[in-house]
């Protein structure tokens, strides 16, 4: 039988109280430890700021603000429609761009979306292979990219590792796709967004640009950007741009409502007004000078990490980068790059693994390491700091479970915090 609630009873006796967790505690104060005393080059992580967590966690987390300003499927939402609309205005005038949807959970959503807006079911797509750098959602049988539609793959010239844009073209008329897919996961070079424009037209294709990885950097006008090129843009705020994990969507005004149809309500329910809050400020701070230095620090760290790593015997893929990003061959060290990957982490240099164009070997045995530079970026290194770590990568593979390299690496990440103070993308006086 339920008991009643009668009125001698507290009238607060419903209301959530905020009791300690010690087991949540217990792990929270571990991923502090782990982040203090590991060098991160996870090329698609960064560390947001306080003022990004705050947001998050903020009083908008509560608030259900189902479709779109002023077209709500809830009351009380006028400070949503407000940060919304904010947030849009922001990554419009930050990237040139016509129409902005800040609503995606996340870079893959971005990507579903756009897919939603220009393709059926058994379209034909032109995409990066997997194999040579292109993303999960660029055409593997694993996703819904390679489950729904017909996805031819071009790749990179074995001679250079560069995009093959003579192949593109050819691939392109055979195959005459709905949508030509630009971009990529594990390419460190800057894209030639006019040339896929080019060829997108020459065949009637919707051009894609999935610049989720590198995005940022044409924030800051380090490199080129896809926006005055593609039809539509797939972005993400956290990476380069140093916010919250979280997609957005740039595109034409003639696809507006296509776009926007296709996050809601075709792909997804209520936006999380928090993270949107956190999106609004990260476009913001990304139109600042700062932030513009930063993406240029990030680039010069990674040809310097590069470099510094092709002097240890790890040949850069494609010859170096224009990006944050690093791809380099590890088979001077006799490894995979999955034990490459495993003996770093036990020595506190946290670095991904990827496959090596042409290498005929399984995916788990692929040669290619994956770095980027962004976190070490943030916490205030330079370039002499990554002569340091390419000489420890390089360590930790040829002396597994070394405690010598473990407490250089830990010294290294002790001399930089980054994590109580502003990243390097706030600090003007860092320019």
């Amino acid at each position: 039988m339920a008991t009643l609630v009668t009125s001698d009873e507290p009238a607060r006796a419903a209301a959530f109280t905020d009791e300690p967790d010690a087991a949540l505690d217990a792990l929270l104060d571990a991923e502090r430890e782990r982040r203090r005393t590991q060098i991160q080059l996870l090329a698609g992580e960064n560390l947001s700021s306080p003022r990004v967590r705050a947001l998050l966690g903020s009083d908008f987390a509560d608030k259900y603000a189902e479709g779109y300003p002023g077209r709500r499927h809830h009351t009380g939402c006028g400070p949503a429609d407000a940060v919304e609309e904010l947030a849009v205005e922001r990554a419009k005038a930050l990237f040139g761009a016509q129409h902005a949807n800040v609503q995606p959970y996340s870079g893959t959503s971005a990507v579903l979306a756009a897919a939603a807006a220009l393709l059926r079911p058994g379209d034909s797509v032109l995409a990066m292979s997997l194999a040579h750098g292109g993303h999960l959602t660029h055409g593997s049988h694993a996703n819904f990219s390679g489950r729904w539609f017909s996805v031819t793959a071009y790749g990179v010239r074995k001679s250079d590792g560069l995009i093959d844009l003579d192949q593109v073209r050819d691939l392109a008329r055979k195959a005459r796709p709905k949508v030509l897919v630009a971009g990529a996961i594990s390419y460190p070079r800057a894209i030639d967004w006019e040339a896929f424009r080019s060829i997108a037209d020459e065949v009637g294709a919707h051009l894609l640009a999935d610049a989720s990885q590198t995005l940022g950097l044409s924030a800051g006008g380090t490199i080129p950007s896809p926006v005055p090129y593609a039809d539509v843009v797939c972005g993400v705020t956290h990476k380069v741009l140093g916010g919250p994990r979280g997609g957005f969507l740039l595109c034409t005004r003639e696809l507006t409502e296509r776009v926007d149809r296709a996050v809601f309500p075709f792909i997804q329910g209520g936006p999380m007004v928090d993270q949107i809050a956190a999106k609004a400020y990260t476009l913001g701070r990304a139109a600042t000078p700062a932030f513009a230095g930063y993406t240029r620090r990030c680039v010069a760290n990674a040809r310097a990490l590069a470099g510094a790593l092709d002097g240890h015997g790890l040949r850069p893929l494609t010859g170096g980068t224009d990006t944050h990003l690093v791809t380099v061959d590890a088979r001077a060290l006799g490894l995979t790059g999955r034990e490459v990957e495993q003996r770093c982490e036990r020595a506190g240099l946290l670095l991904g693994h990827c496959a090596v164009p042409y290498e005929d070997v399984p995916p788990a045995s692929a040669s290619g390491v994956r770095l980027g530079t962004l976190c070490v970026t943030t916490q205030g290194m330079g370039e002499p700091e990554m002569q340091e770590i390419a000489a420890l990568i390089r360590a930790a593979g040829k002396e597994p479970n070394s405690g010598s390299v473990t407490e250089r690496v830990r010294s290294l990440a002790e001399r930089f915090p980054g994590l109580s103070t502003k990243p390097q993308c706030e600090e003007s006086a860092s320019l």
